[in-house]
Parts: C-alpha cells; sequence; structure tokens
C-alpha cells in the first residue's frame, strides 16, 4: 500500500512539543493525515511519518536563481499573445512589455513569466517559430530594463533555447516536460531552473470531460514521477518547482480538492507554484463574469494558498497581490 502524508499546517509564535517546520518556512505541523487509494485516512502524529518523507517536509528550500523560497514570491504574468483569456493583446509590443516588467516589478514582483502561446481551455497550438517570435524580443527588452527572474511559459525545446539565450532563468513547462522530448534534456544541459505543471490533455481539448481515479492522489503522483525523471537527467531536486495545474483539465470539483488539500505536494520536497489568478471557477464561484475584475476571488484562494506553505502565487494583479500578502504577513 502506498501511503501518501498531508500535513495539517498551522502558524504562530507558540509552538506545541513535536511541531516541526514547514519547508524552512515559519508554518508548521504536529500531525499529518495519511492518505491511501486502499484505505481510510487516518491523523497521525508527525513523528509517525516516515525519515525520508518527514525530511522532504521539513527541509527548507533553496534559491531559484537568486529568488528565496523562505517567504512567498509573486509571479507576475505577461502574454505576448492575441488570445490569452485575460490579458491577451496587452503586451505584444516591446514597449508595452518592458513597461509592464519595469511595474510589475515596482509592484514588488520578483518573478516575470513570458508566454507566447495561449494554454486557455480550447486555445490552438502555436508554431515554434512565431512563439520565438513573439517571446524572445520581450525577454531581451525586459531583462535590459530589470534583474528580475524571467520565466519563459513554453513546451517547445526550440522556444526555451531562444529565451534561455535572451536572458530568461526559469523554463515553466504547463505539459510537465511531456510534450516535447527535447526540452527536458536541454534544461539539465545548461542548468535551467523549471516549473513542472500538471496537466490532463492538451490546452484544446482538456476540459472537454476531465476524469480521475483520485484528482489529488493522480496529480502527486504525475508530479513524483516528472520530478524523478528530471533526476534522472542530471537536474537537481532543489531547482525544480512544482505546480498541481490548477484549472488544466480540471472540474471545479477537481480545482477545488487540490487546493484544500495543498500541503500533500511538500512531500515532493520542491518549492509549489500555485496559479488560480483570475480563472473561471473564480468567475463562478466569485459570480464575477468580467475576468479582470476577479482580483478579491483570485487573492483569497492565493491567501489560502499561502496558509499551506505555497511559496510562490503566480498572478495577473501584481499591485493589489502584493498589498494583499503584506498584510497577511503583518497580522500573522
Amino acid at each position: 500500500m502506498t501511503a501518501y502524508y498531508r500535513p495539517l499546517v498551522q502558524h504562530g509564535e507558540a509552538r506545541p512539543e513535536g511541531a516541526v517546520a514547514l519547508a524552512g518556512q515559519g508554518l508548521w505541523f504536529t500531525h499529518v493525515e495519511r492518505l491511501s487509494r486502499t484505505a481510510a485516512a487516518r491523523i497521525l502524529p508527525a513523528a509517525q511519518v516516515p525519515g525520508d518523507v518527514l525530511d522532504r517536509l521539513t527541509r527548507p528550500r533553496a534559491a531559484i536563481s537568486g529568488v528565496a523560497m523562505d517567504r512567498p514570491q509573486i509571479m507576475g504574468i505577461l502574454n505576448a499573445t492575441p488570445d490569452s483569456f485575460s490579458d491577451g493583446g496587452v503586451h505584444n509590443s516591446v514597449e508595452a512589455a518592458q513597461a509592464a516588467a519595469r511595474d510589475m516589478v515596482a509592484q514588488d514582483a520578483s518573478i516575470l513569466d513570458i508566454g507566447g502561446e495561449s494554454t486557455r481551455p480550447g486555445a490552438s497550438f502555436v508554431p515554434e517559430d512565431e512563439e520565438i517570435a513573439r517571446t524572445e524580443p520581450l525577454i531581451k527588452a525586459i531583462r535590459s530594463a530589470t534583474d528580475a527572474l524571467i520565466s519563459i511559459d513554453t513546451r517547445k525545446a526550440a522556444v526555451a533555447k531562444a529565451a534561455w539565450k535572451a536572458g530568461a532563468g526559469l523554463i515553466n513547462d504547463v505539459s510537465g516536460f511531456t510534450f516535447d522530448p527535447d526540452l527536458a534534456p536541454f534544461c539539465a544541459q545548461v542548468g535551467a531552473p523549471v516549473c513542472v505543471m500538471h496537466m490532463q490533455g492538451d490546452p484544446g481539448s482538456m476540459q472537454d470531460d476531465p476524469t480521475y481515479d483520485s484528482v489529488l492522489l493522480d496529480v502527486y503522483d504525475f508530479l513524483h514521477g516528472q520530478v524523478g525523471f528530471l533526476e534522472d537527467l542530471g537536474m537537481s531536486r532543489d531547482q525544480i518547482i512544482i505546480d498541481p495545474g490548477i484549472g488544466f483539465g480540471k472540474t471545479e470539483k477537481h480545482n477545488l480538492i487540490l487546493l484544500q488539500n495543498l500541503s500533500l505536494f511538500h512531500c515532493l520536497g520542491c518549492p509549489i507554484l500555485l496559479g488560480v489568478s483570475r480563472k473561471g471557477f473564480i468567475g463562478q464561484i466569485g459570480k464575477e463574469p468580467r475576468k479582470d475584475a476577479r482580483a478579491p476571488g483570485s487573492i483569497a484562494v492565493g491567501l489560502a494558498g499561502l496558509a499551506q506553505g505555497v511559496q510562490i502565487l503566480r498572478v495577473h494583479d501584481v499591485a493589489e497581490t502584493a498589498q494583499a500578502l503584506r498584510l497577511w504577513a503583518a497580522v500573522r
């Protein structure tokens, strides 16, 4: 029987005996929920967690290209696409992208995620030469304007190579390194930090009828397998970020199950990225049809993720998120 251990995360200066720190942060836990595909869940003291699992839960996460993982970080979304679900067409010019990048960094984004292919539900495939033409000039311009970490949001090796040469320092693959067999070896060769996301299907079909045996454990097992695959190529686990892929081949119920149980993913020993900004379920539950008016709902879910130890929030509304994060940290 494979067992999974979800820490029951708490916060506060006063800690009971037996409390252990979570991933080198100010959060801690005394108990875990042991999960299995074949047995009922059980609550256990942290002391009963196997040593290797407890080590991954508690070990401080290393910095990613100079960005510390011992406190929450904001990744600003900057899409160079005509058809992204929320900001398509806004940053297509070099000047607009450069200005937006400066603003995001001034507003406390430590990472800028540049995308040239929309991955919204139903999106069409973009040829790699077109994706490079969209992203490479923007990365060069942004690199000249700021020292922030630049992430290239791509599933194609050729695009990643061009972006890396232009100044990107993180490869963020929504396919979890399953789309292009040349991408992971390239990242290993150049020593690029990576983000591995779970997506069922592809953007064009992922929302047709997503099904799982257990969405939480299925997503966990996929990420566990891909982290192992990347390690086998020579990558270091402490330079791998994981993303459960909220909204990518998931129903509203699937999304909520993942969000309620995010702390399970700390067992992988990697920083966790959470991307929920302006997504469909935010509008549905929050009763807000306008995508650009979903900052309050996006922030609410993001802060709930931070309470479970998520290290990175990927957002459109950087200034609003940063303000909320400052207050969240102050009252805690």
